[in-house]
């Protein structure tokens, strides 16, 4: 449902109509754009993204495909090369492995293999992280996967407004782009331009400055990271709050800046810390002039190294909780 906030006269509306929204225009603007996945037409989505896409533009637009995402990809791979300007929408993020050899070796590798003479603007969305109940196989959190392999650029919309903008610009980008939306935040709402505003892939956003400590943090764990900076501000700690929101291609110099000002950082992601993505941001900060200005060392918080569990209480305590940012944040401030 669309409100408008009186304080800031700004139209406020979910993150999940902001994608909807957002491929909507696209689709409206450009002719090639179109979309494929399972249960996106009729049924609307998985999680109710497409909504009512597929009355608006029709099956040839709103593609229902079969139970195959190797499929779908190679298709959405082909119908680029030839022109077109596919979104792929994957139910689970986890089932992107299904997919991956069309992913990373041919979506990705194309254009550098032909020469520069064909590209691949294909956008892959995929639902990602835990806490709905979903387990071990539909909960993951896989974005160091795609930020590792060259020729995907990676982004993690953390707020309404970006999840629209950034999606727009990975429709217009002229490489495979693949999108991560974490699932807790299709409900969320936030202002959001009624205009096709896009939002620069590669650029960092800074959503909070302090004094005291930066804070790093993608995903959901960007809105979890301002509550718990609003909680250390009540105990004298003022904190910096910095969504990196494309991990590649990684706009780092904001993040250096801010904790060469404040001489401390703490990294906080949902996915497993070893070989996680923080760690990258965390090796960029120590090999900048950053970190001849810290005051204690970096600290990385991150979910367990452990498949996540469907028990509530203990798919809670697998990853990062306010508590458990307020606290770390605690203990840096102590360790300076």
């Amino acid at each position: 449902m669309t409100t408008t906030d009186t304080a800031t006269d700004q139209r406020i509306i979910t993150y999940s109509e902001a994608i909807r929204e957002a491929i909507g225009q696209a689709m409206e603007a450009d002719d090639r754009v179109f979309m494929l996945g399972e249960d996106i037409g009729i049924y609307g989505g998985a999680f109710g993204v497409s909504g009512d896409l597929y009355h608006r533009f029709g099956g040839d637009r709103i593609r229902d495909t079969p139970i195959s995402e190797l499929g779908i990809v190679g298709a959405a791979v082909g119908a680029a090369l030839a022109g077109m300007r596919p979104i792929v929408e994957i139910q689970f993020s986890d089932f992107t492995n299904q997919a991956m050899d069309q992913i990373v070796n041919q979506a990705a590798k194309i254009h550098f293999m032909l020469g520069g003479a064909a590209s691949v603007p294909m956008v892959l969305r995929a639902p990602s992280g835990s806490g709905t109940g979903a387990a071990a196989q539909h909960s993951q959190s896989l974005e160091a996967w795609f930020a590792h392999v060259p020729g995907l650029k990676v982004v993690m919309p953390a707020t309404a407004a970006d999840a629209k903008g950034l999606l727009l610009s990975a429709i217009d980008d002229p490489n495979p782009v693949i999108v991560l939306e974490h699932k807790l935040l299709y409900r969320t709402s936030g202002p959001v331009p009624q205009d096709a505003v896009r939002v620069p892939i590669g650029k960092t956003a800074v959503h909070r400055e302090g004094a005291d400590l930066t804070i790093v943090a993608t995903g959901v764990m960007v809105s979890r990271s301002l509550e718990a900076a609003a909680t250390l501000a009540e105990q004298g700690v003022d904190v910096s709050v910095l969504d990196p929101r494309t991990l590649t291609p990684l706009d780092d110099a904001p993040i250096i800046a801010d904790v060469s000002r404040t001489g401390r950082a703490l990294l906080v992601q949902e996915a497993p810390g070893h070989a996680g993505f923080t760690a990258e941001i965390a090796a960029r900060i120590t090999e900048s002039p950053a970190i001849y200005r810290l005051l204690a060392p970096i600290k990385r918080l991150s979910g367990l190294n452990a498949p996540i569990p469907y028990a509530p209480q203990l798919e809670t305590a697998s990853v990062p909780q306010v508590a458990d940012i307020v606290d770390t944040a605690l203990t840096i401030m102590k360790e300076s």
